[in-house]
Order: C-alpha cells, then structure tokens, then sequence
C-alpha cells in the first residue's frame, strides 16, 4: 500500500471489495423505480419507502467509508508515535494496509509482518477481492492464529489493524490474543483497531454492522486471554483502537506464580 494515501482511496476500495453489494442494490432501486409506474397507486407508497431504504444504505455506507478512511486520522497510526518500539509485530488477516505506513513513521523498528489468513477458515469474497487487488507483500509470512512461530517475550508492539475481527468465533478469538500475549514482552503492548457493533455503525452501515462484534465482546475476550485495556482512541466515532498490555491477575500468571512457589519451596526443603 501506497505511504500517502490517494484521494477516495478507501471509499474506492470499498466499492471494489463489496461491488456485489452496491451492484445488486443498484439493479433493486432500478426495478423498485420502474415497478413504482406500474403498480396502483396504493402500493407505490411501500415501494417509495423500500427504495428509500436502500439508497439510504448505500450513500450512508459511502460516505461513512470516505470519512473514516479518506478524511480521518487513521492512518496516522498516533498512538504509534507515544513510543518508539524497536520490534513490532504486524498481523492482517487477508489484506495488509499498514505495514508500509509503520515503516514510514518508524524507520528504525524491526517490523515483522504475519498473516492469518485461511481460506478454509476465512471465508468472505470480499478478502478474496482485496487480495486480488493488492497482491501480499514479499516478506510477509502466512501463519496460524493460535501458534505463532515466535518465541516467548518476542515483541515490543503487536498490531492488529481490522483484522482481528475475522477470527468469529470466540474460544478461537480469546486463544489467539493468548498467543499475542505470550509473545508479547511483559512492559509490551498490543493495539487493536476494530470496528464497533454499535449504534454510531448500525446508523450507516445497517445490517452490515453484525460483522463488527460489540464493546463488551472485545473486552471479555481481552479479559479472558489475560489483558487489560490501557486506553482507547477513536480516530472516528465509527473505530476504535483498544491499546492492551499483559494482565498480571491472568489465570496463566497464577499458575505460574504456582508452579515458581512449589519449585522455590522444593528448593527451600
């Protein structure tokens, strides 16, 4: 992906990614307008409000789009810059758009991009298309959510940049951050950028907002994997970036305090 961003870029990726979407809303206002000369006069009022509907889905969807990925801060990536991470680990799942972008901004990290992505698993056409379009880039490397090949304490920052959400079911969602946490050093931190299942995404991508899981599901998966939410920042009402950080009350910190305090008594006796 380009360093500076071209102007309607997101909004165009958008509509190349979901073009089935907008086609087939598309073909339905033209037979809704063309039924609407048709039919009596008492049912031209439902099909008024059903085309209204539809169009509203799609204009609200684009332009919500071009908000948040052409006008908005982001891909400034700031809470990037509250440090200087030496080794950052980048995940995506289908469609890398940042790794550039954290090059740009820190030149002097050790970036490792990995991918998740399983077509068996990950199922969505409009991954398909993205990858399509924008081809992975060289040095990235295919991996598995739940065993990542690195070692324990591996990285400064993880990020995961809307991707995360594409792990749907959640035992698999709370194994996966368990992993990040375990390759994560302990003063590390991970950042996740997600969309919401609420109201400000129900309002402008409609139906489509059941794809994004709610607040409460992003910290009970947190919580469970043994994080602890740091902050929040909203580049736009409609994202949200969750910067996590070990938990140190986590179920696998007790048992190895545990294991620790049974050795150093073995050792003491």
């Amino acid at each position: 992906m380009e360093i500076i961003r071209k102007p309607f870029q997101g909004v165009r990726n958008i509509i190349l990614f979901n073009w089935p979407f907008y086609a087939t809303a598309a073909v339905l206002l033209l037979l809704l307008f063309t039924l609407q000369t048709l039919l009596p006069e008492g049912l031209r009022v439902a099909i008024v409000i059903s085309g209204a509907l539809i169009l509203y889905a799609l204009v609200a969807s684009l332009v919500a789009s071009h908000l948040i990925y052409d006008r908005s801060t982001l891909y400034e990536l700031r809470w990037l810059r509250r440090k200087a991470p030496h080794a950052i680990l980048n995940l995506s799942a289908g469609f890398d758009e940042i790794s550039e972008l954290i090059r740009h901004q820190q030149p002097d990290c050790t970036l490792t991009n990995c991918d998740f992505f399983s077509p068996e698993r990950h199922t969505e056409k409009s991954i398909q298309r993205a990858r399509k379009a924008y081809p992975p880039p060289a040095d990235l490397m295919q991996v598995s959510p739940h065993q990542l090949p690195f070692g324990n304490g591996a990285f400064d920052t993880i990020i995961a940049f809307l991707a995360a959400h594409e792990i749907r079911k959640e035992d698999e969602r709370i194994a996966f951050f368990q992993e990040l946490r375990r390759v994560l050093k302990d003063e590390g931190e991970i950042a996740v950028t997600e969309h919401l299942r609420d109201v400000n995404n129900l309002m402008v991508y409609t139906i489509g907002f059941l794809h994004f899981h709610s607040r409460h599901t992003w910290l009970r998966t947190f919580k469970k994997a043994g994080l602890e939410v740091v902050s929040e920042t909203h580049a736009t009402p409609f994202v949200t970036t969750f910067i996590l950080k070990k938990n140190g009350n986590s179920p696998a910190h007790h048992r190895n305090n545990a294991h620790g305090a049974r050795n150093r008594s073995r050792h003491l006796s």
